[in-house]
């Protein structure tokens, strides 16, 4: 299953659409986590919110390629695309175990393939140091075997990429 993630607005969410079999606009229009981590224990991999983003764990825990298009926010991703990405922590569960000679939380939904992120906007060297490394441990950490990032300098070359 091929997963979208985007803070470029409606209109792309209709191009796309045919591409990804889910898409999810982050448009800041849900709450943000509330840190209660309900979804890890009381209801597994459902938010208690009752917004658009109550079943965000289960797509993205269900994703074999999870892209993720993000304007550049000092190396980081946009606000509202972290909260989106918050709000998924219920794609693993509360206890540990070791991947790559590491800690992590064990996986809900198993491995996956291709955690990609898009960033557009204005960015350094050093910032786009910063996100294929945050990119590399997000995958690591949610269980995708390989990550990639690509960088686009206006939102018009995104077209191609996405």
């Amino acid at each position: 299953m091929k997963v979208i993630i985007h803070d470029l607005g409606s209109p792309c969410t209709e191009k796309v659409r045919e591409k990804y079999d889910h898409v999810i606009e982050a448009d800041g229009k849900y709450a943000p986590c509330q840190g209660c981590f309900g979804c890890w224990t009381k209801h597994p991999a459902e938010c208690f919110m009752k917004d658009r983003l109550q079943q965000v764990c289960r797509i993205i825990g269900q994703a074999d390629e999870l892209v993720i298009v993000t304007k550049n926010l000092y190396g980081a991703y946009s606000t509202d695309i972290k909260n989106v990405l918050d709000r998924s922590i219920g794609t693993s569960t509360p206890f540990s175990t070791y991947r790559g000679r590491q800690m992590h939380h064990t996986l809900r939904y198993g491995k996956h393939d291709l955690w990609k992120v898009i960033v557009w906007g204005d960015i350094t060297e050093e910032e786009k140091a910063t996100f294929r490394l945050m990119a590399e441990r997000n995958a690591i950490n949610d269980g995708f075997q390989r990550s990639e990032v690509g960088f686009a300098a206006d939102p018009a070359e995104l077209e191609a990429m996405i």
